[in-house]
């Protein structure tokens, strides 16, 4: 069956954690739909590992509809989760459903995630949640952030640790379906798990979460450089250059294409 955000939400008590994983085109999607991921997000991580960006930031609402289209048509079994892009959301409310209303209308996927536990933003989930649009929420490091705390760990200390608690426990109380959990000790994010009535998803944030998520990029090996949270499965950047170059060198000698 399916995934959907209920399916989540049920999930909070399984033995096992669920997995999420980034995609951004259609045959990415289908592959790690096909290999059982149970969550795909359309994550703005795609503003670098597909557009070369140096961050988040530039990429745009039409830029993200564009991606959510090609990774659903790609998608059969898992729940699309798309992020809400930079200054898409945080203007006002209205922004904020014109945004995720585009996004739900224009592709098939069934969820938004949005950045952030200000009061400003946990009021807009709360809105959004009323009037059927599902959220996921996040907290901890938030890229969108990166000019203000950078990419480094957040939580380190007692105060900070206190506001992301409160952060996620206001998130669940506004509806959110899932949360996730990125780059804080592994201690702060067992509590928030053990407090929540809904999944957390951790990256960087220790084994007790509910459900664990890489960027797909990182986990094949294709990014330059690795955060240091994250583990590549295939060294893909090599084994793409070694098959480019083998077909170089077949052309070259006039070994391909055969003459048949």
């Amino acid at each position: 069956m399916p995934v959907t955000p209920q399916t989540l939400r049920n999930w909070k008590h399984q033995p096992q954690p669920f997995v999420m994983l980034t995609a951004w085109d259609w045959a990415i999607a289908q592959i790690v739909d096909q290999a059982g991921v149970e969550v795909i997000l359309v994550g703005d991580s795609l503003a670098m590992v597909a557009l070369g960006y140096a961050n988040t930031l530039p990429l745009t609402l039409d830029q993200m509809i564009h991606h959510s289209q090609a990774v659903c048509r790609g998608v059969k079994q898992a729940l699309v989760v798309v992020d809400l892009p930079f200054l898409t959301y945080q203007e006002s409310i209205a922004q904020a459903i014109h945004s995720a209303g585009r996004i739900l209308k224009e592709s098939q996927a069934q969820g938004v995630k949005i950045e952030g536990g200000s009061p400003e933003i946990v009021e807009t989930i709360a809105k959004l949640t009323r009037i059927g649009i599902p959220v996921m929420g996040h907290v901890g490091l938030t890229p969108q952030s990166v000019h203000q705390l950078g990419y480094k760990q957040q939580g380190k200390t007692e105060a900070e640790a206190e506001r992301i608690l409160k952060e996620a426990i206001a998130i669940a109380e506004a509806g959110a379906f899932a949360l996730v959990l990125e780059h804080i000790p592994a201690p702060l994010a067992a509590q928030i798990t053990e407090k929540l009535p809904i999944p957390t998803i951790g990256i960087g944030a220790g084994s007790a979460c509910d459900g664990q998520v890489l960027v797909t990029a990182d986990l094949w090996g294709l990014s330059e450089t690795l955060p240091p949270f994250a583990k590549a499965y295939i060294n893909g950047r090599a084994t793409l250059t070694e098959a480019t170059q083998a077909f170089i060198q077949d052309v070259k000698s006039r070994q391909f294409p055969p003459n048949l």
